[in-house]
């Protein structure tokens, strides 16, 4: 596999477009690798969205208690694994920053092992980050949503007033209201989301504990509202757009079996199956994206505040320095696992440590 070395990647702050053509040329370079590593927690994933979709199709075509309470189960159940797929994403997340920090540093080759490797050294820690991250998107969600509700009720409320004296400009206003509405929402939720995007970063490159990793990513996370919502609508958009033309494949070969889109209760087994994989599949092709969009503005995040590239630099050149508890400037770049070597015995009167 052909590799890019750091020369190749140069540091430098970078934009939302910048950013965004970035991880696409890397996500180019490392394709399969990095479909290999995506590929296990949206396969994850994927089995939630087939039994999912099994259960909820028979929840609705059963008649005896004892099997709509089975299909009820199932379907819980297949939430569950659902989410323990994307708590996955978040953990695998960390470990491909790591491996990304090391290429741009020692030009270590990406591959999914090395990923893995890096993820199981601090899995239960990650697993707990993640737990926290995902509980932190969904306040944030609810927290968002309430705050467009309230802009939207407010503009609802004038335009209602305004309509008594033109109709046109009433509906005018409520339009705007509405845009006004879902864009306010869209920035507040990535503005309290986005303090949280750095957490599995900073535990896998900085060694930090988790509760450490929380404040970490906090204090690093200035200004990042427009990079990072660019990074999530490029990603969303293309997973859409390869969403559609597998539905547009999958929709035509149920024509030709004679297949009904419009009663999913009689859709057969193979469909409603290559239905749910719809998903998954275009996720693992483009979730990639996503995770090197996000290790990539962590890199950016702390060349911007922290001079992240002088400290790289120097440690290619020099070598890292030694990770001894000391605040400064220069670092370690990486954090590594290795234990310092114990520390001398101290002498003794005797010249030769001799009593």
């Amino acid at each position: 596999m052909s590799t890019l070395s750091p020369g190749q990647l140069p540091l430098a702050p970078l934009g939302a477009g910048d950013l965004i053509d970035r991880a696409v040329r890397l996500y180019r370079r490392h394709l399969l690798v990095l479909i290999r590593t995506a590929a296990p927690p949206v396969i994850i994933i994927a089995a939630g969205w087939i039994l999912g979709s099994l259960s909820i199709r028979q929840v609705f075509t059963s008649d005896e208690n004892a099997d709509l309470l089975l299909y009820v189960l199932l379907s819980v159940l297949a939430v569950i694994i659902m989410l323990l797929g994307y708590l996955s994403i978040l953990v695998v997340m960390g470990g491909a920053t790591r491996t990304l920090v090391a290429h741009l540093l020692r030009n270590d080759p990406v591959t999914a092992h090395a990923t893995y490797s890096a993820v199981r050294s601090r899995f239960w820690g990650l697993l707990m980050a993640s737990l926290i991250v995902l509980g932190w998107i969904l306040a944030s969600s609810i927290a968002a949503t309430s705050g467009g509700q309230m802009i939207a009720f407010i503009v609802f409320l004038g335009a209602a007033a305004i309509m008594n004296l033109s109709i046109w400009v009433g509906v005018a206003l409520m339009i705007v209201g509405m845009l006004v509405s879902m864009a306010f929402t869209t920035w507040l939720f990535f503005f309290i989301v986005g303090r949280v995007a750095y957490v599995p970063q900073v535990m896998l490159v900085e060694g930090k504990g988790v509760i450490e990793a929380v404040g970490r990513s906090v204090s690093l996370a200035r200004g990042n509202v427009r990079r990072l919502t660019a990074m999530t609508l490029f990603t969303t958009f293309a997973t859409m757009s390869a969403l559609m033309i597998l539905s547009i494949a999958i929709g035509f070969f149920g024509e030709l079996g004679g297949v009904n889109p419009l009663h999913p209760s009689e859709w057969p087994a193979w469909y409603a199956i290559a239905g749910s994989v719809l998903g998954p599949l275009s996720a693992i092709l483009l979730t990639p994206v996503w995770m090197l969009g996000l290790s990539l503005l962590y890199v950016d995040e702390r060349v911007r505040h922290e001079g992240y590239d002088i400290e790289l630099m120097a440690a290619r050149q020099l070598g890292e320095i030694p990770d001894i508890n000391v605040s400064s400037p220069l670092g370690t770049a990486l954090y590594s696992e290795r234990k310092a070597p114990p520390p001398a015995p101290k002498a003794s009167g005797s010249v030769l440590n001799l009593n």
